[in-house]
């Protein structure tokens, strides 16, 4: 468990180096200028560490379904060498999906406009920006995307599925109590992830105000990678002394 949650902390320190320095600059220099090339790499880097945040969310999943329904081999199953090989199947997919989104906007041809509604490059923003017919970029996107994230859902849905039933077999209070408490920080993290994700791309296809779009991008690229240190280590007892002192101390 320990391993994912280190590389999922880097990945979300990837994720919002990403885009909020570049936002920082800008703000500090009333400057909203990028160039083409650092916008195709911003947007890769950030499609990937999306990716990898979504794949490693799959995988913590998978592990806390072997914890809690094979408790007896869990550290025959969850062995080093597999844990790598998780992580480098993840690592590869989410390369694979960054670069086919990457591919989809080089093949735009030309640009209508150059103003972006947000503080990041994003391939759905790039691609209405295209002068030229892009209804096979979006189909194709949105193809990549629905396989890519439906098997990830599809992972977490199963995964919890089979841990529900198991911890619905516990006959005492106290053990199923202590199966839940044992991925619900897990289960917050992907609600978050998923949640915010959602409404940016909902906000994007629904809403045509500029403003509420980049206050939805903002929760999604900023409060989620930050919330997600405390929501994993809140359930341990030296952090939640620490806070209950400092909590005292404001107080």
């Amino acid at each position: 468990m320990y391993f994912f949650l280190s590389i999922l902390s880097f990945v979300d320190m990837g994720f919002i180096s990403t885009t909020v320095p570049m936002m920082i600059v800008n703000i500090h220099t009333h400057s909203r200028v990028i160039s083409y090339v650092s916008c195709l790499s911003q947007m890769s880097i950030f499609t990937l560490f999306v990716c990898m945040d979504g794949s490693l969310l799959t995988v913590m999943a998978y592990d806390r379904f072997v914890a809690i329904c094979h408790p007896l081999h869990y550290t025959v199953i969850m062995n080093p060498p597999l844990c790598c090989f998780l992580l480098l199947v993840s690592f590869f997919i989410s390369l694979l999906d960054s670069q086919v989104h990457n591919w989809i906007v080089i093949q735009l041809p030309c640009f209508k406009d150059v103003d972006i509604s947000n503080f990041f490059c994003d391939p759905s923003l790039l691609i209405k920006l295209a002068c030229s017919d892009t209804s096979t970029n979006n189909i194709v996107m949105y193809f990549v995307g629905a396989i890519y994230g439906g098997t990830q859902v599809s992972g977490i849905l199963f995964s919890y599925t089979r841990i529900l039933s198991s911890i619905l077999r516990v006959p005492s209070s106290g053990g199923r109590s202590k199966a839940f408490s044992t991925c619900g920080s897990h289960l917050a993290g992907v609600c978050l992830f998923y949640g915010t994700g959602l409404g940016v791309y909902l906000s994007s296809a629904v809403s045509h105000s500029p403003r509420k779009n980049a206050v939805a991008s903002v929760l999604y690229t900023v409060v989620t990678p930050m919330l997600n240190p405390f929501i994993y280590s809140l359930r341990n007892s030296d952090i939640q002394r620490a806070m209950r002192r400092f909590l005292r101390k404001s107080v």
